[in-house]
């Protein structure tokens, strides 16, 4: 086989306890309590968070009072944040709030009735991507399904006491080796795991190698395999106390793995009025269909929108030469078939529920519970072109 049709392909994942998921987390937690008993409530929620301390701020519009201050601390009770010893606890952090109303300007563009467009519009401009491949069960690259599979596993030990020494900080990397675009074999995995002071280095690179990697990576694993386990030595020191976190700087860990463009937008904190997160969600879902409908193998779809504006400003499919049928017929069938206007978006896939902190750890798509990841338009497609 020639070098060219090999190559490796790398993608990462980050735990519930990391920095920045800490912060997404938050963000989306008090988006849903706002959501909870108003689900007409818009906001964009931003947070920082470094050692002993959690910042709060951002634009809202809600009728409903959240109590800022015991969203965030449930938040890090739940991710893990409970004990002094960890070095950022719930019960002593402290907490700054600046929250303001949403921008009248902004928002009559938006609302229905009100400034220049009489239809919802987007909550501002920008481009978004959806991708889907059928590489995995996910629909998913399989290097950043495999990289969320191993920080998953390393809290779910962490959280049942098999390996409780583990903190909630913690981070993972796959390298894929692929022959002509099909995965072979894992070259290299990375994993970064918190841990106490109680534990030897030796025991948790044992513990890790044999109860989080070897399960989940499997037979994709052979004797040429790099495998990094906390590969600076000890890391007893994690999270917050060592490392400042932001909402929205984990926007590959959210989406693709880096197998996808990205249109720069973050997801948490934002309610779905903003096309950042509700557009992206249905260009995921409209990419899915499209493969699931075997049109293509693999699927990338570009939207882009004007700020109060309802249709998108443009629309763009790329199959990456694995198209079935014409790309142009498969994107007449996706405009035809797929609303892309805010509301309609909004309505199709019931995003003014209190679900968004669900989606903040490990990954937006490729997990069944959510609406975006149905696949329920696969013969509307089909029939539609004739198939």
């Amino acid at each position: 086989m020639s070098e060219n049709n090999i190559k490796v392909i790398t993608s990462e994942s980050v735990t519930e306890g990391h920095p920045d998921k800490i912060c997404d987390q938050i963000s989306d937690a008090i988006l849903d309590a706002m959501l909870a008993n108003d689900s007409e409530s818009r906001a964009a929620v931003e947070c920082f968070c470094t050692n002993g301390l959690v910042v709060v701020g951002g634009e809202v519009s809600t009728k409903n009072y959240v109590n800022i201050d015991a969203t965030v601390r449930q938040t890090l009770k739940d991710i893990g944040y409970d004990t002094p010893e960890s070095g950022f606890d719930c019960d002593s952090v402290g907490i700054m709030s600046s929250l303001h109303e949403q921008s009248a300007e902004i928002s009559q563009g938006v609302d229905e009735d009100k400034g220049e467009y009489v239809e919802q519009g987007a909550g501002d401009q920008g481009l978004m991507y959806g991708y889907a491949s059928n590489e995995t069960e996910e629909y998913l690259p399989l290097p950043i399904v495999l990289a969320h599979k191993l920080t998953r596993r390393l809290a779910e030990a962490r959280k049942s006491g098999e390996l409780a020494y583990l903190r909630p900080d913690g981070k993972s990397q796959v390298t894929v080796e692929y022959h002509n675009d099909k995965a072979v074999r894992v070259e290299t995995v990375v994993i970064a795991a918190c841990h106490q002071t109680s534990v030897s280095l030796e025991q948790v690179r044992q513990d890790i190698l044999e109860k989080i990697i070897k399960p989940i990576l499997g037979d994709l694993l052979d004797e040429d395999t790099k495998v990094y386990i906390n590969s600076t030595g000890a890391f007893t020191l994690g999270g917050p106390a060592a490392d400042t976190g932001l909402t929205g700087r984990k926007i590959i860990v959210d989406t693709y793995g880096g197998f996808a463009r990205h249109g720069g937008g973050c997801f948490s904190g934002k309610d779905a009025s903003k096309v950042d997160r509700s557009g992206a969600y249905m260009a995921r879902y409209a990419a899915k269909n499209i493969v699931a409908a075997g049109l293509a193998d693999r699927c990338e779809l570009q939207i882009a929108y004007a700020i109060g504006v309802a249709e998108p400003v443009g629309i763009y499919l790329e199959t990456f030469g694995t198209h079935k049928i014409a790309e142009e017929k498969i994107l007449e069938a996706v405009r035809v078939n797929f609303d892309f206007r805010p509301k309609e978006i909004i309505k199709q896939l019931n995003l003014k529920q209190p679900i968004f902190r669900h989606t903040a750890a490990y990954g937006h798509f490729g997990r069944p519970e959510f609406s975006w990841e149905k696949i329920d338009k696969i013969e509307v497609l089909r029939s539609y072109l004739k198939l």
